[in-house]
């Protein structure tokens, strides 16, 4: 088993609110792109209702827990909505939306760095970043790290905390196995897989 240094919760909910931010800087734009500005109106109401309010004295646990559930209601609503109004067309689009929304958000001269250093080094810059993942996604939920070298890293996920939460299958489907592999080809040259067993997971880790 790989030591993984402990995300503390303080950082688990600063990603809560980041991905909550990314969620509205992205998709409701596509939304009022390709269905315009009533639809848009609606997705915002439907995001308003399902938010829960964070008391102020709250543990960091506590706020990350309150703002995890929100995160999903953005996210799986927006997903509904979309396939609702669009069909599996917009799904597609939405998808390669996301993707792009995502190499944007995380473009960095740090990125540039690594480049350089898998020109020089694949297997290093494959280890940068697969540790740089096992220790990031901690806030989407729990998982030990079984496996980590320089052509392969392996995270186990026991029970996945999106699908805790109900009607989250597009989440798990369309988002962790099919938007989070694109992004992650594309930007990081590495080749992410899936096997889902129930609300078990192992994610697979290679260099492409």
């Amino acid at each position: 088993m790989v030591s993984i240094k402990e995300m503390p919760y303080s950082e688990k909910y600063a990603l809560v609110e980041d991905y909550i931010k990314f969620e509205e800087e992205w998709g409701l734009p596509f939304v009022q792109k390709h269905l315009g500005d009533e639809a848009a109106a609606e997705l915002q109401k439907i995001w308003q209702e399902g938010v829960k309010s964070i008391p102020e004295n709250a543990s960091d646990e506590e706020k990350y827990e309150a703002d995890y559930g929100n995160w999903i209601s953005m996210a799986k609503n927006l997903w509904s909505l979309v396939r609702g109004k669009l069909g599996e067309d917009g799904i597609e689009k939405l998808k390669l939306a996301e993707v792009e929304a995502l190499k944007r958000k995380n473009a960095s001269p740090a990125l540039f760095l690594l480049k350089l250093i898998r020109a020089v080094s694949p297997g290093t810059a494959f280890t940068m970043t697969a540790k740089q993942m096992a220790y990031q996604q901690q806030w989407l939920t729990p998982y030990s790290v079984p496996e980590l070298t320089r052509h392969r890293a392996v995270l186990d996920i026991p029970s996945c905390k999106i699908l805790d939460y109900p009607d989250t299958d597009d989440l798990c489907h369309i988002g962790c196995q099919t938007v989070y592999p694109m992004w992650m080809s594309e930007q990081f040259k590495v080749k992410m897989e899936s096997n889902r067993q129930g609300n078990s997971c192992t994610i697979t880790i290679t260099p492409l």
